[in-house]
């Protein structure tokens, strides 16, 4: 019998009982929750919202205006609104996904449902090295604007063990990137022109309605709003750490209505005021002052979705080492040596990412096109057929025929996405290494811009 919040009482059945702590509930992926352990089902579905917003809202809106740049407008926004819908799509998946295999935690566990042993293995390695990339990317985003001691803060803060305990931390950076971006706005509305256009007597916006951009540029920004988009992977530990996972749509719909209206408005607006001479990451595009105010507001957003994403890659490696053990839930030795080595080695390896491709506007479209797609929008079409296809099959209806032709249209989609984003973003990598002083690998020059 099912308790009001989604767990299961009792602890028939299990093999590990975490050590002499009496059990209160029991979960198919952490197994048996005690008092004196960590609490991994303690989100509800408004920290749900916040979690689910932090992941995507933060580094990807400071790239939608040169998203805009590139493609135009009415492209960028066209392109941005079917992205959205996809991402939409897919993350309803994950939710009607975990709800029949209670037992997934990440998208390994779905990926050896639909593929066995090897599809584990190819998800586990592809989203632990996907989380790593993301937290380097955001780890340079901080050290754009503040350029030390982002690394530490974030390790420390991601080392709380529980999503509910650090949603504060999503509410927090959702509302200073929020407020950045609006500061920001306002700013390049109100000034004669941007900061980064030569000075002359007269100056007027020279944005497009429709752009010219060549292939490469082109599938470089969309591959960039994917980015904006790809917290995909990780509503599946947000959706396991959920007290009532059947409360996990309404929470979705809030975060993708939100975010969608919030790019749309931000991106268009900064845009039409800066044109070809908007800066990114955006916040520099209203001179060098309200960059400073604006980056000192952002900072903690910043470093939220920092903290946020190294404590999905931290938990991932930690449960699949601890799962069906009685450290996992125990405030043992074990238990707390592996946390902390997890999350300490993730922030190492984040960090040399971060120096490595120190490019904003290059990384956000490596990591959307190769990574994040891949992590977004094949596996989620997988996943719906895995769980509709055999019985649809023997009895099609219209709506079935239609959600699998959907469902095939977005592996296609995201398969050509991934390989052309990729070589798209490459190509502007090693354009942007020659062209640019300082942005060789593991350069000590100062990226912060000022």
């Amino acid at each position: 019998m099912s308790e009001p919040n989604g767990l299961e009482a009792g602890s028939a059945g299990r093999p590990s009982k975490p050590l002499d702590s009496p059990p209160i509930a029991q979960d198919a992926v952490f197994g048996e929750i005690t008092e004196e352990g960590p609490n991994y089902r303690d989100v509800g579905w408004l920290g749900t919202v916040a979690l689910m917003m932090k992941t995507q809202f933060g580094l990807g809106v400071l790239s939608i205006p040169q998203i805009l740049d590139s493609l135009g407008i009415i492209p960028g926004i066209i392109c941005l609104v079917v992205v959205a819908a996809v991402t939409t799509w897919s993350n309803y998946v994950i939710g009607t996904f975990k709800l029949k295999h209670p037992e997934v935690y990440a998208i390994d566990d779905a990926g050896e449902l639909m593929f066995g042993r090897v599809g584990r293995e190819v998800f586990g390695v592809g989203v632990c090295v996907y989380w790593i990339f993301c937290s380097g990317s955001g780890l340079l985003s901080t050290s754009i604007g503040l350029n030390r001691m982002s690394a530490i803060a974030s390790c420390s803060l991601a080392s709380f063990r529980t999503l509910g305990k650090i949603k504060w931390t999503a509410w927090v950076g959702v509302g200073s990137v929020f407020t950045a971006s609006m500061i920001a706005t306002i700013a390049v509305g109100l000034q004669e022109q941007p900061s980064t256009a030569s000075k002359t007597s007269y100056w007027a916006s020279d944005y497009k309605l429709v752009g010219n951009a060549s292939f490469t540029k082109a599938i470089t920004a969309v591959s960039s709003i994917i980015f904006a988009y790809d917290g995909t992977p990780g509503f599946f530990p947000i959706a396991a750490e959920m007290r009532n996972p059947s409360l996990y749509t309404r929470s979705l719909l809030i975060c993708q209505s939100a975010i969608t209206a919030i790019y749309i408005a931000i991106g268009t607006v900064i845009y039409y005021y800066c044109g070809s001479y908007v800066a990114s990451p955006a916040l520099g595009s209203a001179g060098t002052l309200i960059k400073r105010v604006a980056y000192g507001i952002a900072l903690p957003g910043l470093v939220a979705s920092t903290v946020i994403v190294l404590h999905f890659s931290s938990k991932y490696i930690f449960v699949r080492i601890l799962r069906n053990s009685e450290h996992l839930t125990a405030n043992s030795f074990k238990h707390w040596a592996t946390w902390l080595g997890c999350t300490s080695a993730i922030t190492v390896f984040s960090y040399l990412i971060a120096s490595g491709i120190p490019i904003f506007a290059d990384l956000v479209s490596l990591i959307g096109a190769l990574l994040g797609t891949f992590m977004s929008f094949q596996p989620m079409g997988c996943m719906w057929l895995y769980d509709n296809w055999k019985n649809g099959r023997e009895q099609p209806t219209l709506k079935w025929i239609l959600l699998s032709s959907w469902s095939i249209l977005v592996i296609v989609l995201g398969s050509f996405l991934m390989v052309a984003g990729t070589y798209g973003s490459v190509v502007n990598i090693i354009a942007s290494t020659k062209a640019t002083p300082g942005s060789s690998a593991w350069s000590c020059a100062d990226n912060s811009n000022s």
